[in-house]
């Protein structure tokens, strides 16, 4: 490859996303037209897209422009004449039925996780860890369990208490635990969007939820009620600009214009606000 090096990238998945919105790609064409690399190595071609409509072109643009493109599973591609394209576009089509059936048979296994209430990975959320206790998937290999961080059921507490009994906002609620020292698992300051995943998040009553599926309940892992989790959705919810009409929480809970925005004309109905002198 004369003395251009070799670069590694990695993208997104090249099913859900088509090459014109994939970084990686974008970038290598970049490369390409600027000659800085003259072969290209992948795994599988597939790895370059499982798209049948779109991902042979996307490696004939890469032939045409000089780029051997190779696999270490299946040697080089080639568009040498029509038979060539024709295989090509077979392949192609034939890993994108084989991502189809991927998907499905993940979302199904997915679900049937959660049915059985069992952890599915991914971001641990504040009150939690990850655990393992012996538990394996079906390749033999042991997975996490969640279990409860002891100190942390009692901010969690903390927080819907703010919001249901006090009002709070999810910015002050997030100054609030900062100035009182508390700190997120990376050590980090809480974030008013930190505040609204954790008032939005049903595993803190005991359920795993993924899309439209939800678990049994999950003793271990609640720590609050069902009303208290509603109260404090509701709650959320009115502080939505989409919910103005039908709020009947206050948005300022504290200050000289602690009512501004929360009374309304008896006569016309109108919110009233009020200045501070």
């Amino acid at each position: 490859m004369d003395n251009r090096q070799g670069v590694f990238r990695k993208g997104v998945s090249g099913f859900k996303v088509s090459a014109e919105d994939r970084d990686a790609i974008q970038e290598l064409k970049k490369a390409a037209l600027n000659d800085e690399f003259d072969i290209l190595l992948v795994y599988m071609f597939d790895r370059l897209g499982r798209r049948d409509d779109e991902t042979p072109f996307v490696v004939e643009w890469f032939v045409k422009q000089g780029i051997e493109v190779w696999s270490t599973q299946e040697d080089e591609q080639r568009f040498e004449n029509h038979v060539d394209k024709l295989m090509n576009y077979i392949g192609y089509w034939q890993s994108s039925g084989e991502s189809l059936k991927t998907s499905t048979r993940i979302r199904t296994r997915m679900r049937q996780m959660i049915e059985e209430g069992l952890y599915t990975g991914g971001t641990v959320s504040f009150g939690y860890r990850a655990v393992k206790r012996g538990r394996l998937n079906k390749k033999g290999n042991e997975v996490h369990d969640l279990e409860i961080v002891s100190d942390e059921p009692e901010v969690i507490k903390l927080i819907f208490e703010k919001t249901v009994k006090e009002g709070y906002g999810s910015h002050r609620l997030a100054s609030f635990l900062n100035n009182q020292g508390y700190r997120t698992h990376k050590g980090s300051k809480f974030q008013s969007m930190t505040i609204n995943r954790i008032l939005r998040n049903l595993l803190y009553c005991g359920y795993f939820v993924a899309k439209d599926n939800i678990s049994p309940f999950i003793d271990e892992l609640a720590m609050l009620d069902l009303d208290t989790f509603a109260h404090a959705k509701e709650n959320l919810d009115q502080r939505n600009s989409d919910y103005q009409e039908e709020r009947t929480i206050a948005l300022n809970t504290k200050g000289a214009t602690l009512l501004s925005g929360n009374i309304f004309c008896g006569h016309c109905g109108s919110r009233m606000l009020l200045q501070s002198m």
